[in-house]
């Protein structure tokens, strides 16, 4: 049975593990630095300071097995009523539905905030994000190529949308 939950510090270790993973296994973070415990603190508690979401899926055991948030898609004004998110799920869980889980949820709290479009912006190449997020009802509106690097290559990337309040007044 798996739960969403919105995160404490007390999961920053296993956010941590999340992340790194991430970054020195894949190009689903285009950062090339590990983190620590601290900057996890830090980060969530900046984004929870900010009004951003940081959900956890946990198992009936309460071990955290995925984390998705959201956050600001640009810094400007404009761009207030959108916003970009990150789903990670733990490799010995991925493939079982909870990347899934995890974005429904955020999606939710999305419209439970008046918010007007998700972005998601995805490495070209990971398939099974890009799946994702079409079963969700996100679209494909462009890729920018060869914007970043990773792994000795350069990467293309995905952009997809979701509409999240569509019928809403702009207010």
């Amino acid at each position: 049975m798996i739960t969403v939950r919105d995160a404490t510090e007390q999961d920053a270790a296993a956010l941590m593990e999340i992340y790194n993973h991430a970054v020195l296994h894949t190009t689903a973070i285009w950062n090339e630095a590990c983190v620590d415990v601290p900057n996890r603190i830090t980060w969530l508690r900046d984004r929870q300071k900010a009004g951003f979401p940081v959900l956890v899926a946990s198992r009936g055991d309460g071990t955290v097995v995925g984390y998705a948030s959201f956050g600001p898609w640009r810094a400007f004004e404009g761009y207030r009523h959108t916003v970009e998110h990150s789903v990670y799920v733990h490799p010995a869980y991925q493939r079982q539905g909870i990347g899934h889980i995890l974005l429904e949820a955020l999606i939710a709290v999305a419209r439970t905030k008046a918010l007007h479009v998700m972005v998601a912006a995805i490495e070209a190449e990971n398939t099974p994000s890009i799946v994702l997020h079409k079963k969700l009802g996100f679209e494909q509106t462009g890729v920018m190529k060869e914007v970043g690097t990773k792994f000795g290559r350069w990467l293309d990337l995905t952009f997809m949308t979701l509409a999240l309040n569509a019928d809403q007044p702009l207010g």
